[in-house]
């Protein structure tokens, strides 16, 4: 295995711990019945992926969400929805990362929306008062880059613009269907459980333990 000098964090699932019940049931209290359809811990369906691969913005989000209830919803309701997805991010996961830039590049590629970039790019982010780019050196979101995990197409986008070589990489994710992508590009890949503290298996997979 080639030296590691990059690291690529995934934010839902791994560095913000995620209750995909709780954005449902948020949904649902603003009368989203058909919620459990459309909402994935790894890769949205229908409109709410389109929010995500940004072939719509929050205000068209917004409106047609609206027109499936049969009644406007306003955009605190749908920031209610969404952030119910977050149940906690762990301070303890935000500091390792920190250590890990003295010594490694840091990025983070999400399917994201910017309803949740809004809240995770201000200092309400984290318990240390900092926005989620603060702890990397680039942020790559799937709304912005107009693809999502899986497709290899936003891996390569990252690859190209970043200047990192995969087999020098390490990929982060909770998205089986991502490691695998990530692996037949080439990068070393490891996929946590939802929750999970991985600070041990990603030490021992930098010390080339694993």
């Amino acid at each position: 295995m080639s030296e590691i000098k990059n690291i690529v964090f995934d934010l839902g699932g791994v560095i913000i711990d995620l209750d995909r019940a709780s954005s449902v049931k948020c949904f649902k209290e603003i009368g989203v019945n058909t919620i459990e359809e459309m909402l994935d811990a790894y890769e949205q369906k229908g409109i709410f992926l389109e929010l995500e691969n940004g072939m719509v913005d929050t205000e068209t989000f917004r409106v047609q969400l609206g027109l499936m209830i049969g009644r406007e919803i306003t955009e605190e309701e749908v920031r209610y929805g969404w952030l119910g997805f977050v149940q906690a991010v762990p301070q303890y996961k935000l500091d390792y990362i920190q250590s890990l830039r003295k010594k490694y590049n840091v990025y983070i590629l999400s399917n994201t929306n910017p309803v949740i970039m809004e809240w995770a790019r201000t200092p309400a982010f984290s318990d240390a008062g900092l926005p989620v780019t603060a702890y990397c050196d680039k942020f790559y979101a799937s709304y912005e880059m107009k693809v999502t995990k899986p497709n290899p197409k936003i891996f390569e986008m990252m690859i190209q613009d970043s200047g990192m070589v995969p087999s020098e990489t390490l990929f982060v994710d909770d998205g089986k269907r991502n490691v695998d992508t990530a692996r037949t590009l080439g990068f070393v890949a490891y996929q946590p459980l939802n929750k999970e503290d991985w600070r041990m298996p990603i030490e021992r997979i930098l010390k080339g333990d694993a």
